[in-house]
């Protein structure tokens, strides 16, 4: 019988792990979840759990934060024996954090078959460390699930052979779909006194945007330029709300409206009421796309292109100027008519199915 181990290690993995246990449940698959415990804080982990209706984890590797090399040895240590232990036919990762590539080295060094969902994204920046976990898992893997035709295409530029590579769609998108309803039921907007009335939402974690202060001030000017045409709406990354005090810049951010970290679901329901979003998450990008709304990535470059090329996303500098220049971009599209929802091909909610799908079918 086919037995699935899957990893989990932070926010982004859960929302791609629910789809895909509920389609391997509804097909009787033995399965097993570890969570190796890279994102710590219960508000930003637990939440999430409960959200999403995922089980409790099988197992809790519990490696908490450290540098990128110290966490990724803790993880590969801690994960060994639970993959001796568990003997699966498969260890499936998800996305581009440590945990991601740590466990797919330790299962390809013991023999075990890795799959790889959310395999091929590229943004082509070696200065960002999740591009080398998504560079190494997807030569590790045995299976390459690929969420986007582009995916494709850099898997084979990159050597990996086709028969390693399945294309399945996004279950990201799966997760929206589920509980687009229920994000909706919570009326977070009027719980944030901001429904009827445009407002903004934001989120903003990469190191890339908050460990130079230069560059986070830059950024909170443009947020309070912005917040005095909207309401701004920040729910704040605990290493955001670290180097905002460490820096001494909480004056630049005086109205915006600083939250403390979101579950999935009341972070759903606002996205899916703002008039726009600015933001350098990865998800985000992909889930606006979906719901229609406009998307400011405060980024260089992106991983998820399509989200661009086919969707409401836009790349823009980190700086107070290039920010109001796109929101005045934004606020005048909004005027002529909006912007409308794109589905791109697979991000229909079935991605799960056919992820479970390329596992049970695997020679």
């Amino acid at each position: 019988m086919t037995r699935l181990l899957h990893v989990v290690g932070a926010r982004p993995n859960f929302m791609k792990v629910a789809p895909v246990l509920r389609a391997g449940t509804a097909r009787g698959v033995s399965q097993c979840l570890v969570h190796t415990g890279q994102h710590y804080d219960a508000s930003m982990s637990d939440s999430f759990f409960r959200d999403l209706d995922l089980p409790s984890p099988d197992v809790n590797l519990e490696v908490g934060s450290a540098s990128h090399a110290v966490q990724t040895g803790r993880i590969m240590i801690e994960f060994e024996p639970v993959l001796e232990q568990m003997a699966p036919s498969w260890v499936v990762v998800y996305g581009d954090v440590n945990s991601t590539v740590a466990c797919a080295l330790v299962g390809a060094k013991r023999g075990v078959r890795v799959a790889h969902v959310e395999a091929g994204l590229r943004s082509h920046d070696r200065t960002m460390p999740e591009e080398f976990n998504r560079v190494l898992t997807d030569q590790l893997a045995d299976l390459c699930l690929t969420p986007s035709r582009d995916a494709d295409r850099h898997l084979r530029a990159e050597g990996i052979p086709d028969s390693r590579v399945r294309f399945v769609g996004n279950v990201m998108v799966d997760t929206l779909l589920h509980l687009r309803e229920r994000a909706r039921a919570l009326r977070a907007p009027e719980s944030h006194g901001v429904s009827g009335k445009p407002y903004a939402f934001v989120t903003l974690h990469r190191p890339s945007n908050v460990d130079d202060p230069a560059t986070l001030a830059e950024l909170l000017r443009g947020l309070d330029d912005l917040a005095e045409r909207m309401p701004v709406l920040f729910p704040i990354h605990p290493r955001t709300r670290r180097r905002l005090t460490e820096f001494a810049l909480e004056h630049l951010a005086r109205r915006v409206t600083l939250l403390e970290p979101l579950s999935y679901l009341e972070s759903l329901s606002l996205v899916d009421r703002s008039a726009l979003v600015l933001t350098d998450s990865g998800g985000l990008q992909e889930e606006t796309t979906v719901l229609g709304i406009p998307c400011l990535t405060a980024r260089p470059n992106t991983e998820r292109p399509v989200t661009v090329s086919e969707g409401t996303n836009r790349l823009v500098a980190s700086t107070r100027e290039a920010i109001g220049r796109a929101v005045d971009e934004v606020l005048t599209r909004l005027r002529d008519g909006g912007f409308r929802p794109s589905r791109p091909e697979g991000w229909d909610g079935r991605a799960a199915e056919r992820v479970v799908e390329a596992l049970l079918g695997a020679p």
